[in-house]
């Protein structure tokens, strides 16, 4: 049953002032279509873009997946590129996901979600396996072109045997960088949606720093987890975190800041 938070619709809210949705994905997004249900305004700034990879290493270990003790997934779409060559779940194998996002997708497709942890983190995810026996233990990690080596080094340290495949390339996106600035100039945006550090990352360097920095100190930063926060942080300017590391925790968290702010 829906709440009241998730039927209401806020009228004049996202009147006065638009929502940049960061991640990549289209005007019917998952994130973009729940901020409109709510009456904001929504503007799609893709900062990253996400594409198939050279698809050969993939699909040789995936078609071997019976030979590793545990699959960890650090994003959805490390889940699409996987499931899509292996739609159902190896017996045996233990499934584990950085956040809830990455669980919930898996269990909608019917993957048991072994191990996740507190925080949506790869430290977190290095820090609950400390628990487990490792030692000789195979993991395979189908992984962004972008991972850092956080998870994949942490676990090693444990002991474990870690196969690191490239699952999809995470790119730069080309963005309307002047439709953008002129958004900024006239003030117009009251909170921009983080679901990423390479949005982060990215958004800053399409519009420059000095853009950037005036967008986040008119307009809220809103981040889907503490990894994404802390580069917001990192840069000065702290993030309002929303309350569940899924997108509709971000939406929600959205919704109500930019309720409190009209």
């Amino acid at each position: 049953m829906k709440s009241a938070t998730d039927t209401h619709e806020v009228r004049t809210a996202g009147q006065s002032k638009a929502v940049v949705v960061t991640r990549a994905e289209a005007s019917d997004g998952p994130l973009s279509s729940q901020l409109r249900e709510f009456g904001l305004n929504v503007l799609l700034w893709p900062a990253v873009s996400v594409r198939p990879t050279d698809p050969h290493v993939l699909e040789d270990a995936v078609r071997n997946l019976q030979q590793f003790n545990w699959i960890v997934f650090a994003s959805r779409h490390a889940v699409a590129a996987v499931l899509g060559l292996h739609p159902k779940a190896p017996e045996g194998v233990r499934i584990a996901a950085v956040g809830q996002a990455t669980a919930q997708v898996l269990k909608q497709r019917g993957w048991r979600v072994d191990l996740v942890p507190d925080e949506a983190s790869a430290a977190s995810l290095v820090a609950a396996f400390s628990a487990c026996a490792l030692r000789g233990v195979k993991i395979f990690f189908p992984a962004s072109s972008r991972a850092l080596p956080t998870l994949s080094a942490g676990l090693a340290q444990l002991g474990a045997e870690v196969l690191q495949v490239e699952a999809y390339r995470t790119e730069s996106a080309s963005l309307d960088v002047e439709e953008c600035r002129a958004w900024i100039a006239r003030d117009a945006i009251g909170a921009v949606t983080f679901a990423s550090p390479s949005a982060v990352i990215e958004l800053e360097m399409a519009l420059g720093k000095e853009h950037f920095e005036r967008l986040l100190a008119h307009a809220q930063g809103v981040a889907i987890g503490p990894t994404t926060a802390r580069e917001l942080a990192d840069r000065g300017r702290p993030a309002v975190l929303a309350e569940s590391a899924t997108l509709r925790g971000l939406a929600l968290t959205t919704y109500r800041l930019m309720e409190k702010r009209h």
